[in-house]
């Protein structure tokens, strides 16, 4: 490997293979989803991260078969939703439905939570209390769901499992009952938050991150900051591909969303980031720019040190 270049993958705990830089599909419209998809294999996108929450998983397999790319090129994820922790294999029986497919690459536990089910809900997805908070069993044990997970790694129905917005004292907790450990760990990762406390002890485990809304989001100040402008300008390029190429500098793989041709194709572009720009992202929320931008209204402690 030359000085300036960047791996195109990284492998899993289980030998398993994934790309550096996928495509997120949260929030992305079902009327533009299955040609965004579509557009996003054909341009070199081989990783897809996908939840049945997102309600757009039979568009994004009706991209997959759209794009003509082989599925045995095209990394999978979904993730097993808040009410189906009781069964996870019924979970990812619905997804699989959903998509067309008969296995995925990767599924994920959503949020170290169960929801109580609650039919007669306004959104029965997402039932909530009065208050307008979320039905949440606190009663649940999260090595259930675990182990459901375990089941369908073993069942061949997931060629890896992990987990998504899990803390080190969930990890920790969870340890405890795994029979195999997490391949990855998918939590909002960007300069704001970048959690390195958590990536360091997944590190030691050989659990992977990925970063989930590397940029921010909509209207989040990140691609607006003028330290990552800075960055930006110093390395000849726009604020976003600082952005994603900082998680792969890292060893953590972005999920950046997007829908616009153009983006989808600009947000493909990684480089090798200087020590100092390095060293200078790594800094900015200890230097009180830290900031979550995505936090549900749970009502319950998820363990980390800005959360309660």
């Amino acid at each position: 490997m030359t000085l300036d270049a960047l791996p195109t993958t990284f492998e899993l705990n289980n030998g398993v293979r994934i790309p550096t830089v996928g495509l997120g599909t949260w929030q992305a419209p079902l009327n533009v989803t299955r040609e965004a998809v579509a557009f996003a294999l054909q341009q070199g996108y081989r990783l897809l991260d996908c939840a049945y929450i997102y309600l757009n998983e039979r568009e994004v397999g009706e991209g997959i078969r759209l794009s003509g790319v082989p599925r045995e090129d095209i990394f999978v994820t979904s993730k097993v939703w808040n009410l189906h922790q009781d069964d996870v294999g019924a979970g990812l029986g619905r997804t699989l439905d959903n998509l067309g497919l008969d296995y995925v690459d990767l599924y994920l536990v959503h949020w170290p939570i169960r929801f109580f089910p609650d039919p007669t809900a306004a959104n029965p997805l997402r039932p909530l209390n009065p208050d307008g908070t979320y039905k949440v069993d606190r009663s649940w044990d999260q090595a259930r769901t675990w182990a459901g997970m375990e089941a369908v790694y073993a069942a061949g129905k997931a060629r890896a499992i992990g987990v998504c917005n899990w803390s080190i004292p969930y990890l920790e907790e969870l340890a405890k009952s795994w029979k195999v450990v997490p391949a990855v760990n998918q939590v909002e990762n960007h300069p704001f938050l970048p959690q390195h406390a958590l990536k360091a002890y997944c590190d030691d485990r050989g659990i992977l991150l990925e970063a989930y809304s590397p940029l921010g989001g909509p209207g989040a100040p990140v691609l607006q900051d003028d330290d990552i402008v800075a960055v930006a300008k110093r390395n000849g390029v726009s604020a976003a591909c600082v952005l994603i190429s900082y998680q792969v500098n890292r060893g953590i793989v972005p999920l950046p969303k997007s829908v616009s041709h153009e983006r989808l194709v600009q947000n493909l572009q990684v480089v090798r980031l200087p020590p100092g720009d390095m060293a200078l992202l790594d800094g900015l929320a200890a230097r009180g720019k830290a900031q979550r931008l995505n936090k549900p209204p749970f009502c319950w402690d998820l363990g980390f040190d800005d959360w309660d």
